[in-house]
């Protein structure tokens, strides 16, 4: 039978500083195309990540083989590879870097995930599908849902104890019609799934129906849509892009591993240099960006990292100035300035790494019929469907599912083929009005590291404004 703390006090003796990570996750793929189920599978994954500090420098062994043997030979794994490490170290680490941490985190649920059966869940998407059947120009339809429970338990030499349990739950629904050589598909997340720590709450039939309706008559109401036009103008973007927006033109771009190097030959690096901190105009008056793992309900809620630093929340960027990046207790120490909580790995078998959590645009005063009617010619485009930027996180472009061009301050045309172009900072100072209400996306699938490691991450963003936009259709 596992007993870590057992197990620990064998260990103790031959490391400066020791910790096991104990992971098990249990992953639900259920899915439902044209009223067929289509996917039910289970998964399930455990073992634990053995984390050393051998003279100044940090190893790592992770193993499957739960017997004390064999945690045993991971510990001697990470021990040789710390000492041959060591000798090359490009900074002097220690226990300091990996604080004491004692606590507990629980995903905040209403109705727990066995509330509802299989078949249940499996009847809700076939109504789902059959729901999105508003026209016989509907040639596909689709309702996804992964459910994942988590536990990361990690303990170590100098008295850590931290006991994380995550239920998360991924939903997506989607259509696509068709008409001669034209096809246009609608989502209801724009390839960002709706990620939520919940439970089975989530599956509210009525929700559900009444999303896969409206998605679904918005596919076809693209096929006839006009292209969008070719011009620089004003630009309302919802928060199902909003979310990608940060993601990729703020989140990445402050990870502290990028602006160190270590991610270029394969994640790639930041515009961002270290003296921008502090000194930086990211962006207008009206953004400010946080770090925030306590959200309630959020992908990426936690109460520690997995080096054991307490998760609070913290201003990246206020009113337009960066103050922040986003680096863990290594890399804060490595560059000499202030982090945040978010070394995390994404299973037993991987190291914590600099990684996003819940990256937030906080809201701003502007209600969202007032921004509409500031405009006198503009677009509005939802959900993400395509999106490139380079390996600085500087030049980018993105293309939306759906758009409704902006005439005298009225939403009037749909227009298709929706996209947009710009550079981070200049598009960002071009920020004029942030709404006062905002909605929580997420992504499961958020790939970074070598060897790859693949997180979660939340975003709660609220409904934005940009002038002097350059959009284009097709």
């Amino acid at each position: 039978m596992l007993d870590l703390q057992r197990t620990l006090k064998t260990l103790r003796n031959d490391a400066d500083w020791v910790s096991l990570r104990y992971v098990t996750e249990k992953t639900t793929l259920r899915s439902v195309r044209d009223e067929k189920p289509d996917r039910n599978n289970i998964t399930f994954d455990q073992g634990v990540m053995v984390e050393v500090l051998v003279q100044g420098h940090f190893g790592f062994a992770g193993t499957s083989d739960l017997t004390e043997s064999g945690i045993k030979r991971a510990f001697a794994k990470a021990t040789a590879m710390a000492k041959s490490a060591a000798a090359f170290r490009v900074h002097e680490f220690s226990a300091d870097h990996r604080p004491v941490a004692q606590g507990t985190y629980r995903s905040p649920v209403v109705k727990p995930l066995d509330a509802f059966s299989a078949k249940e869940i499996s009847d809700i998407f076939i109504e789902a599908t059959r729901a999105m059947k508003t026209s016989d120009k509907i040639v596909s339809r689709s309702a996804t849902t992964m459910i994942t429970e988590t536990q990361f338990y990690t303990i170590s030499s100098s008295g850590s104890e931290v006991d994380q349990s995550f239920s998360i739950v991924s939903t997506d629904f989607s259509a696509t019609a068709a008409e001669g050589s034209e096809t246009q598909t609608r989502s209801d997340s724009g390839g960002l799934a709706r990620c939520l720590q919940v439970g089975a709450e989530i599956f509210d039939r009525n929700t559900i129906l009444e999303r896969c309706q409206k998605i679904s008559s918005e596919a076809v109401e693209l096929l006839s849509a006009e292209n969008c036009p070719d011009e620089k103008m004003d630009l309302l973007l919802a928060p199902d892009q909003m979310t990608l927006q940060v993601h990729e033109s703020i989140g990445h771009p402050l990870e502290y591993d990028r602006i160190l190097g270590d991610e270029r030959n394969y994640a790639g690096w930041s515009f961002v240099k270290p003296n921008d901190f502090g000194n930086l105009k990211y962006g207008s008056n009206l953004m400010n960006v946080t770090f925030d793992p306590t959200i309630t309900d959020a992908m990426a809620s936690y109460a520690f990292d997995d080096t054991g630093l307490k998760a609070t929340k913290e201003f990246l960027i206020k009113d337009g100035v960066l103050l922040r990046g986003l680096g863990g207790l290594e890399s804060q120490a490595r560059l000499g300035l202030p982090g945040v909580a978010n070394s995390r790995s994404s299973s037993w078998n991987r190291a914590a790494i600099d990684r996003m959590a819940n990256i937030n645009l906080e809201p701003g005063n502007s209600k969202l019929e007032d921004m509409i009617a500031s405009v006198e010619r503009g677009v509005f485009m939802l959900a993400n469907k395509s999106w490139s930027i380079d390996d600085y996180r500087n030049k980018f472009q993105f293309g939306c599912e759906y758009a409704k061009l902006i005439e005298n301050g009225k939403l009037t045309k749909t227009l298709k083929n929706p996209n947009y172009r710009g550079t981070t900072v200049q598009f960002w100072n071009n920020l004029k009005a942030v709404s006062n209400v905002r909605e929580t996306y997420g992504s499961p699938f958020c790939g970074k590291g070598e060897p790859n490691q693949v997180i979660r991450v939340g975003h709660t963003t609220p409904y934005c404004l940009f002038k002097d936009v350059e959009v284009f259709g097709a």
